[in-house]
């Protein structure tokens, strides 16, 4: 279990629920340090005065608000501890609201909730019925000296609070005319191929399936530059800017995912008469085999084809496929 990174409790109505705050998510971005050319000593940053250039003391540092360019105004630490939020130790739900009254682009950061031994029967009826209720909770807490809008949503039995994003924090999408408007409106044709596009996109949402391809190939190439591997950087030509035609985008679109979804089915072995053939097993496997079991290298360059090029791709394939490793049919018992 990671480190508690607040203690308090949960409050609702005279319920009080001890919890602990722990981190629901973790960075994996690949991260590098500064070394100098040719001697590979660590380079470090120091705080230098603009005006001198000389380095200045932690003790002799003070915070400034930037009015305009140049022009500060000082606020010491006295004056911002007078104004910091009260410290408190409890997390007081002020509303329940439906999940979908929220927008996704309030919330910023996830948290589990963790219960003390003496307060899991609590902690669970609390949960229950937010889960039932479909409800969501919302409050404030105060954690690092700043006072923090929260929503806590149960999930599978987990209490997860969610920090948010204040009113005044979120952009509207439309401010000084960044949305243009189109010169034309969509044709009924565009509208019911575009709906058709969605449709044979449409999944059940499955994390495990998307994964961070650039850092796994990143890791990958230090694994083998560490390994004394040299590597040839290929570069990638810039593709020309393209016009769009999206009747034709649209067209193409349905093609290629067509395309996908009969190439998926040959994979998994699934004939006409919905048999999976004994042969292709293993070829379905491991075409539904996570990303993280594939090996990963350098990105290749590689050009986008037409939705026809793609089709007759898939085909030339599986007829290659066919002619070098017959499928064996499933012998039917008596």
């Amino acid at each position: 279990m990671p480190q508690a990174i607040w203690t308090g409790s949960v409050s609702f109505g005279l319920v009080t629920v001890p919890v602990r705050l722990v981190s629901a998510t973790k960075s994996l971005d690949v991260r590098f340090h500064q070394l100098e050319a040719g001697t590979g000593a660590r380079v470090r940053q120091k705080r230098v005065s603009e005006q001198t250039g000389d380095e200045v003391p932690y003790d002799q540092i003070v915070k400034g608000y930037e009015l305009e360019a140049g022009r500060y105004v000082i606020v010491d630490t006295d004056e911002l501890a007078a104004l910091a939020p009260k410290a408190s130790r409890q997390i007081e739900i002020e509303d329940f609201v439906d999940l979908e009254d929220i927008d996704p682009v309030y919330f910023e950061h996830p948290y589990f909730l963790v219960p003390d031994k003496e307060a899991a029967k609590a902690y669970r009826l609390l949960a229950d019925v937010m889960r039932e209720e479909s409800k969501v909770a919302i409050g404030r807490f105060v954690m690092r000296s700043k006072e923090a809008l929260v929503a806590i949503r149960a999930v599978d039995g987990v209490l997860v609070l969610e920090t948010m994003r204040y009113a005044d924090e979120v952009l509207a999408p439309d401010r000084e005319g960044a949305i243009p408007e189109p010169t034309s409106e969509a044709s009924e044709r565009e509208k019911e191929m575009a709906r058709q596009l969605v449709a044979s996109l449409t999944t059940t949402f499955d994390p495990d399936k998307y994964h961070d391809e650039y850092r796994e190939e990143l890791l990958s190439l230090i694994d083998r530059k560490a390994a004394g591997e040299e590597i040839v950087a290929v570069e990638q030509p810039e593709e020309p800017a393209k016009v769009l035609d999206l009747m034709a985008a649209l067209e193409a679109s349905l093609a290629r995912t067509g395309a996908k979804s009969a190439s998926r089915a040959s994979a998994d072995g699934v004939d006409d008469s919905g048999e999976l053939d004994e042969g292709d097993g293993d070829v379905a496997a491991s075409r539904r085999a996570p990303a993280k079991a594939r090996a990963v290298g350098p990105k290749r360059v590689v050009k986008k084809a037409s939705a026809k090029k793609a089709i007759a791709k898939n085909t030339t394939a599986k007829n290659t496929t066919a002619e070098k490793a017959p499928a064996k049919r499933v012998r039917k018992s008596a």
